[in-house]
C-alpha cells in the first residue's frame, strides 16, 4: 500500500461516512449551492465499500453538487450515475476527482479535459504523468491527493 493509500484509507476510517444513509434529494445535489464546488466523481459506484463511493458521500457532507460519473448503473449520495461511455454534457465542473486507475483514462482525456475543470485531483492508485501534462498544459490544475483528507482538513 503507497504511502498516500494509508492517509487516505486511515481518514476514511476516521470519518462518518461509512454510516451515511441514501438520499433522495437528487436535484439539490446537483444544484450549485454558494461556495459549492461542482465536482465529478470519476469511477462513482453504488458500492458502499469503495473511495469513490464515500467521496461522493463527503463531497455531499460537506454541501458540494455531486456528479456521479461512471460505468456501474446505481445512486450514490442521492444522486444518479451518470454513464460515462455516453460522455454528458456537464456544465460548470470545478474539479473532477479521479477513481479510474491510469490504465483506463487515456480513453477519458479528451472528454474530461472537455468538460473545463478548474483542476483535477488524482487520488491515490490513480496518478498519471501522461494526463497530469495533458491537463497543466492547458491550465488545469493539478493536484496528486486524496478527496476525503482533503475536505477533512478543509483544503478542498
Amino acid at each position: 500500500m503507497r504511502g498516500g493509500q494509508s492517509v487516505c484509507h486511515n481518514e476514511v476510517l476516521n470519518s462518518d461516512v461509512m454510516g451515511m444513509e441514501k438520499s433522495t434529494e437528487h436535484k439539490e445535489s446537483i444544484s450549485n449551492a454558494e461556495g459549492s464546488k461542482k465536482t465529478v466523481v470519476v469511477g462513482a459506484t453504488p458500492n458502499p465499500g469503495r473511495y469513490a463511493y464515500l467521496a461522493a458521500n463527503m463531497l455531499k457532507q460537506y454541501k458540494h453538487a455531486v456528479v456521479p460519473l461512471g460505468i456501474k448503473q446505481g445512486q450514490v449520495a442521492g444522486v444518479d450515475i451518470l454513464d460515462i461511455r455516453s460522455k454528458p454534457d456537464i456544465d460548470g465542473v470545478d474539479t473532477i476527482t479521479l477513481y479510474i486507475g491510469p490504465q483506463r483514462q487515456p480513453e477519458w482525456y479528451d472528454y474530461l479535459l472537455g468538460l473545463k475543470p478548474r483542476r483535477i485531483i488524482f487520488n491515490p492508485g490513480t496518478e498519471n504523468e501522461e494526463f497530469e501534462q495533458r491537463a497543466a498544459a492547458q491550465g488545469v490544475e493539478v493536484e496528486e491527493a486524496c478527496t476525503l483528507v482533503l475536505l477533512r482538513s478543509h483544503q478542498f
